[in-house]
């Protein structure tokens, strides 16, 4: 590795959607915490961005949130935090001034637009489908399908393809791609550690006997060798990627006659 060069890989960066964008960043003022939140229309549907609405629909309520203003009268703060706060305040007062009520096709539009998202996910359903696909990996589809309750596999298939080709909308979405991936390299890791077990047990015929290990310097005070062999053989014997393989292994070494009078391995938790 020393000898080749490192290649330093892009930046993620999201992808700017304008019309999503500034209603979310309105709806939650993630950039401007100090300003109070402007007035918006009380009979506005209730909508996330986890739930993947047209980009349109966002035009639409943007449109209809801004005459909303108009016509009671709304004037812009001017938040001294943005640098320069005074074009900000003309510039946002200026879309206040010149909007106009939707139209009767523009309300027909909304209306359909608002039935073409995902409307029977909620938070909840989000959250599950983000660790499933931590835990598993993005492409595990199936498992990520049993780990989200009360919807059918199709249902996430459906709303996996399109989380994937439209996440760089989420508000959140470097938080959650940081968490998925976390998720995967453990993956990874997990897959490299039982390859490297499977090919140490396979030098020798009766492991339990024969294996020997290479501590080097990072011999620890702690586990003797006998015992390090049998923990290592029987993790390999149980399966490694295997749920609850350490409590088991907890429960071998109890039960182990040669550990009968060991303290110290019997003490271990599966920790």
């Amino acid at each position: 590795l020393s000898m080749m060069e490192w290649i330093e890989p892009p930046k993620r960066e999201r992808k700017a959607n304008y019309a999503v964008d500034a209603y979310f960043r309105e709806a939650l003022r993630v950039s401007e915490p100090k300003v109070p939140k402007a007035p918006r229309p009380p009979k506005q549907p209730n909508i996330q961005d986890f739930q993947f609405f047209p980009p349109r629909l966002f035009e639409l309520l943007e449109k209809e949130i801004l005459y909303y203003r108009k016509t009671i009268g709304y004037k812009v703060p001017r938040n001294t935090d943005l640098p320069s706060a005074a074009q900000v305040q003309k510039e946002e007062q200026k879309k206040i001034d010149e909007s106009m009520p939707l139209n009767t096709e523009e309300g027909e539009e909304k209306e359909k637009l608002l039935t073409q998202g995902f409307t029977n996910w909620n938070k909840r359903d989000f959250n599950q489908f983000i660790k499933a696909n931590e835990k598993y990996g993005r492409d595990d589809i199936d498992n990520i399908a049993r780990e989200v309750e009360g919807k059918s596999p199709e249902e996430v298939i459906e709303y996996s393809a399109v989380f994937w080709d439209r996440c760089n909308e989420l508000q959140d979405i470097e938080r959650i791609m940081a968490q998925i991936e976390r998720g995967e390299a453990r993956i990874q890791r997990r897959i490299s550690i039982k390859k490297a077990l499977d090919a140490k047990i396979a030098r020798y015929k009766a492991p339990f006997h024969q294996l020997r290990i290479q501590y080097g310097t990072n011999k620890g005070k702690n586990y003797t060798e006998e015992e390090d062999r049998f923990l290592i053989c029987m993790l390999h014997k149980m399966g490694f990627d295997k749920e609850n393989v350490y409590e088991e292994l907890r429960q071998c070494v109890r039960n182990a006659p040669q550990f009968r009078f060991d303290w110290f391995i019997k003490s271990r938790t599966a920790m």
